[in-house]
């Protein structure tokens, strides 16, 4: 059973880091959502691994359902791709900055985990469904909200953009 564990935790790592790798070296942005699509997947089936099957499916609802679907329609709206395709490559300048980017952090984590060992125990309590309902009803009430707000801000200004870039 422990194998099968390992197995599926590859397969979720690879379609992690595949789908970003795929998203962020794909020139056309249709496709490097498709990648980002399939890394949220990848993340998704990370909580469903670590026996969190409702994060995993709040992933897939909101991450996948919601949040890119709207950035599908702001590529769409906005005609990114388009001009994505238009530009010319990118230069050797931008791809070192973006390299550094992202090993800075990586290695300031990969530090950190060095550094301190990782405290873990096994006695985690699972919390119900209904419990975390009525927490991010009642207590984190405002924080559930301003993440809504957040995306009804980028689908209005998705639609402005599009909007600006017909006239």
């Amino acid at each position: 059973m422990e194998k099968m564990a390992y197995i599926a935790f590859g397969f979720y790592t690879i379609l992690c880091l595949g789908g970003a790798l795929w998203a962020v070296t794909i020139p056309s942005l249709v496709r490097a959502f498709t990648g980002l699509v399939i890394s949220l997947f990848g993340v998704a089936g990370l909580y469903f691994l670590l026996a969190a099957p409702f994060i995993g499916l709040m992933q897939i609802l909101i991450y996948v359902g919601a949040v890119a679907v709207l950035i599908f329609f702001a590529i769409v709206i906005t005609g990114a791709s388009r001009e994505a395709r238009n530009r010319s490559q990118t230069s050797k300048k931008k791809r070192v900055l973006a390299v550094l980017a992202g090993f800075v952090p990586a290695s300031f984590l990969a530090m950190t985990v060095i550094k301190y060992s990782i405290v873990t125990t096994n006695n985690a309590s699972p919390v119900a469904v209904a419990d975390l309902g009525r927490a991010l009803l009642g207590p984190y009430g405002l924080a559930f909200e301003l993440i809504s707000v957040v995306l009804f801000a980028a689908m209005a200004g998705a639609i402005l953009l599009g909007f600006k870039r017909r006239q």
